[in-house]
């Protein structure tokens, strides 16, 4: 399918758009609106900002990446995944740190679009995004643990040394902020789903605990006052903006800046999956960018596109990126009407809504078939990377995966099969091709996989014994690719050949490979008449040549 830019995205989006068509978004995009409320909320809060931050992020979000997203679905957000990072950048650099770091974050998501790099997104295995995913999950659940048990306890580097500073004891839990999260938790875990797409149970979770609170007259923590305006006391503003310190932040923003990227471009797919729209990668990383860069000056948090809202705007029935800004329409007078019973909802009720959204975010599926299936490589790059977001900073933890992926890449792709035969006479006839069949002194070798700086050792080591072989002739069809260090071992190969006066001989090499080696000056060296399209040939030119070893009895059993 080619890329298509904005302009054309819209035109295919709204062909034929219609008041019937009109509805359905508007119908969709109200229900989103009623799941991404109570999410918006919370996110703000657990990313260490405020519960206005995080729905001032979803109404923007909205309006701005959803009007310029690279697909009709995509529905944007403060997510889960983004608030356990931003609450590990808050402790260390306040708001305005995630302010910043979010903006520079906005600055690279943007080139990363308009330089077309988005595919290389895609390159991250599977069972590393899973562990990744799995340690964030983690990562929410444990950051929520205060506010559901009513305390606050002393801060630490990492979840995992969070969590287990709540076995040390020294703090009494409120049973009422325990209820009231309680509350909210069976609320999500026993609703029907059926009725979930009318009314989402978070919501009426988060209704029933605050009336409950409210009926009892708890004295537990509250989200507190909700702002009327986009426009937060607390943002940023130029003035803020460390301009000497701006290196600092480099690591923090790259964190947030594969995240949103990863979580963007995977929200993607499964709309992609959903819908048979493909997202356009690049186009959606623009529009994350441009997003990011303009939150900060509303007192927002990073946003990226979320799963969760994008797959009920599909089941809804939404069609368009109206759902989307509908949605944002529908938060924004919720902003200036219900701000007053926004403010009595419990900090508690807000962490059981966390605490099942964690639970939820783990792709148990991908968790059960690598484990079910025993697939060794994915259960380590799976637990390694699960343990170093839990135990490492986040920036460490991607730097952890990139590696893992790397590694598991190499690992992959780095297998060449090598496997060296006889002529067969007999076989070479069935095929109707006349051979005399009595050279003794013709290998072909079949190789399968790249010849690269991975794979040389096993070819070199393949070619050990080549004693009386008058011609050697490599099948490379299957080879995709070699580089440099690939070349040097066919060098080295044709210079042993060639001092016990043999011939090297080559077929079916792909054109890539081909051009690889004219590059490297070997087609010149070796000979073109030495290469061609198939093995059949290269025998019965072999052949027809001579064999010295045949002419002299040398070699002969």
């Amino acid at each position: 399918m080619p890329r298509r830019n904005l302009a054309q995205l819209y035109r295919d989006e709204f062909r034929g758009y219609s008041f019937a068509k009109f509805q359905q978004d508007a119908l969709a995009g109200l229900t989103v609106a009623a799941v991404a409320l109570p999410l918006a909320l919370a996110f703000g809060v657990a990313s260490g900002a405020s519960a206005s931050a995080g729905l001032v992020t979803a109404i923007l979000a909205g309006f701005l990446i959803g009007a310029l997203s690279g697909a009709p679905y995509q529905i944007s957000g403060p997510t889960g995944a983004m608030s356990a990072v931003l609450i590990l950048l808050v402790q260390k650099y306040g708001l305005s740190g995630i302010w910043v770091a979010g903006l520079i974050a906005g600055v690279l998501l943007t080139v990363i679009g308009l330089l077309r790099l988005g595919r290389f997104i895609a390159f991250i295995p599977s069972p590393v995004i899973t562990g990744f995913t799995s340690g964030i999950a983690l990562i929410i659940f444990i950051g929520q643990i205060d506010s559901f048990l009513g305390v606050q306890t002393a801060g630490t580097e990492s979840a995992a040394f969070k969590f287990l500073g709540y076995f040390k004891g020294g703090f009494s839990p409120d049973w009422r902020a325990v209820a009231l999260g309680c509350v909210v938790i069976l609320t999500m875990l026993l609703w029907p789903k059926k009725l979930n797409t009318k009314f989402p149970a978070s919501l009426l979770g988060i209704i029933l605990a605050t009336a409950l609170n409210v009926a009892l007259g708890w004295d537990v923590g509250m989200i507190g006052e909700i702002p009327r305006t986009l426009f937060l006391a607390d943002r940023l503003d130029f003035s803020q903006i460390p301009w000497t310190d701006l290196p600092d932040f480099i690591a923090p923003a790259l964190t947030i800046t594969a995240l949103g990227a990863i979580e963007s471009l995977l929200c993607g797919a499964v709309g992609s999956n959903m819908t048979g729209v493909r997202l356009q990668a690049n186009q959606e990383l623009v529009a994350q960018g441009i997003g990011n860069i303009v939150i900060p000056f509303f007192g927002g948090v990073p946003a990226t596109a979320a799963i969760a809202r994008s797959s009920v705007g599909i089941k809804s029935g939404g069609q368009t990126r109206m759902v989307s800004i509908i949605h944002a329409i529908g938060l924004l007078l919720s902003m200036f009407l219900l701000a007053p019973v926004m403010a009595r909802i419990p900090l508690a009720a807000l962490a059981g809504v966390l605490m099942v959204t964690a639970w939820r975010m783990n792709e148990w599926d991908a968790i059960r078939f690598i484990f079910g299936k025993r697939f060794k490589t994915a259960i380590i790059t799976f637990g390694i990377t699960l343990l170093a977001t839990i135990t490492l900073d986040l920036t460490q933890a991607i730097l952890v995966g990139a590696f893992l992926s790397g590694a598991m890449f190499l690992n992959n792709i780095a297998t060449l099969d090598v496997t060296v035969t006889e002529v067969s006479p007999e076989k070479l006839r069935a095929k109707g091709i006349e051979t005399s069949g009595k050279c003794k002194h013709v290998r072909v070798a079949f190789l399968t996989g790249p010849l690269f700086f991975a794979a040389t050792g096993h070819f070199n080591e393949s070619f050990t014994n080549l004693k009386d072989t008058h011609a050697l002739i490599l099948s490379m069809r299957g080879v995709p690719l070699v580089d440099t260090s690939g070349l040097e071992a066919i060098h080295r190969l044709y210079e042993k050949i060639h001092a016990q006066g043999g011939t090297l001989m080559f077929s079916g090499v792909h054109e890539n490979a081909l051009k690889m080696m004219q590059r490297g000056g070997l087609v010149e060296k070796i000979g073109e008449e030495n290469f061609f399209w198939a093995s059949d040939e290269a025998i019965v030119e072999a052949e027809r040549r001579g064999c010295n070893f045949c002419e002299t009895g040398l070699g002969q059993a």
